[in-house]
């Protein structure tokens, strides 16, 4: 051949860099014994009643092609579930649409509304597809830097300075990954009134919607004026357990809808008709099990934050999702040097800061969606590399046995604040 592959490839593909995370994990999968920290995955198994429904809609011959939108039933669970809890109405014939998980309504969300030269904002740190996945529809991004000092939360007098006459639309991810961070109302409203003003759109990535353990989550498509200029995205990953099902959803208006739905149709068809019958029976039964889950990662969140704290990292309070986002700039390592030593030495697994954008250099993301018993060890393991990398603990303190009241009610139902 004239011409190697790698001269052949898209150079749009060649220059993304690979995930932060999957290089990372490669070294993981060659040490053994390791402890990880590192995916954003339950340690749970899918409750036995989601499981059996899949089981029971193969004993029955569900094994067929659903509809491109996915199986209508699903729709309109999706719907009153959405209207029960935030007060949103959307029309499952045409504003619901079922996909293969979080991240297809994402790429399908992208494709369908960005033009070449088109600007994207994003909050940083972010989660590490958005950024490639914006470049892959032809995009450009513009990153919002946030930190620890501001909650990692967006302002919206950055989305105003950063606005140009090619900025189409706001990316948003509250909870967060990788900081654990919550947006509240007022300055969801606050940057609302700008995107209405410059007439943006907001792609909303809630994912992580019913893991709040303070104060309420908001649904950024239930504010005032920004139904109609949201597309909303969320899933049954997190909340259920049930990461390996790969089933997502995106929201909004119709016309919108129906282009993302061409591109599904022509790339994936539709999600898989086994796991969609589970999905089904999740929001139908599954609330119970969702939210015994969302108290043990609340009562997991208490032990890690203390134990970072203790061991003399400080750590901001996360207020959603499953991560902690501790900074290591005290031990004179990087983000990636930090990581490597804790896998090396302690046989602990965290992901690098820096895998989530240039703000996050001098922080780790640690899940703890993990059991007790391994977060226990891979915190004194941690506390030790510390240790001798020279950082003071301070006086050890004893997690609480009782969640504060303000934290007792866990927000498991994902309740908007309106």
């Amino acid at each position: 051949m004239s011409k190697t592959w790698c001269e052949r490839i898209n150079p749009v593909v060649r220059d993304i860099p690979p995930s932060g995370i999957r290089r990372f994990f490669d070294m993981v999968a060659e040490t053994k014994g390791v402890i990880s920290l590192g995916v954003g995955e339950p340690d749970f198994v899918t409750p036995w009643h989601i499981r059996e429904a899949c089981i029971y809609s193969l004993e029955k011959g569900y094994t067929m092609y659903t509809s491109n939108s996915g199986l209508l039933e699903l729709r309109c669970a999706i719907a009153r579930d959405l209207a029960d809890t935030y007060g949103l109405t959307y029309d499952p014939r045409r504003e619901i649409l079922v996909t293969v998980g979080v991240s297809q309504a994402l790429d399908l969300a992208l494709r369908a509304l960005v033009c070449p030269g088109d600007e994207v904002l994003i909050p940083e740190p972010s989660y590490v597809s958005y950024a490639p996945t914006v470049i892959l529809a032809g995009g450009k991004v513009v990153s919002l830097p946030t930190g620890r000092e501001q909650g990692f939360c967006l302002r919206a007098h950055q989305v105003e300075a950063a606005i140009t006459p090619r900025t189409k639309l706001l990316l948003l991810c509250y909870p967060n990954n990788p900081t654990g961070a919550v947006m509240d109302r007022k300055t969801l409203l606050e940057i609302a009134e700008v995107v209405v003003a410059h007439d943006l759109i907001v792609i909303s990535d809630e994912i992580y919607d019913r893991l709040t353990y303070v104060g309420q989550h908001t649904c950024v498509a239930s504010l005032p004026g920004m139904k109609e200029r949201t597309v909303l995205l969320n899933g049954f990953s997190k909340s259920y357990a049930m990461t390996g099902w790969r089933v997502g959803y995106a929201c909004g208006n119709a016309d919108f809808i129906a282009a993302m739905t061409k591109i599904h149709q022509y790339t994936m068809l539709c999600a898989p008709i086994t796991a969609q019958m589970a999905a089904l029976e999740a929001l139908k039964n599954g609330r119970p099990a969702m939210e015994r889950m969302v108290r043990e990662y609340n009562r997991r969140r208490h032990v890690v934050l203390h134990a970072f704290r203790d061991m003399g990292l400080p750590c901001f309070e996360p207020k959603g999702a499953f991560y902690a986002f501790p900074e290591i700039r005290v031990t004179g390592l990087t983000s990636e040097e930090f990581a490597e030593a804790l896998l090396q030495e302690e046989k602990v697994a965290v992901v690098p800061g820096n895998a989530f954008g240039p703000s996050g250099e001098g922080f780790v993301r640690c899940s703890y969606a993990a059991s007790l018993e391994d977060l226990g060890e891979a915190l004194r393991r941690m506390a030790q590399l510390v240790r001798r990398l020279g950082v003071r603990p301070r006086v050890i303190s004893t997690p609480p046995k009782s969640l504060p009241a303000r934290e007792a009610s866990v927000s498991a139902a994902g309740g908007s604040s309106s």
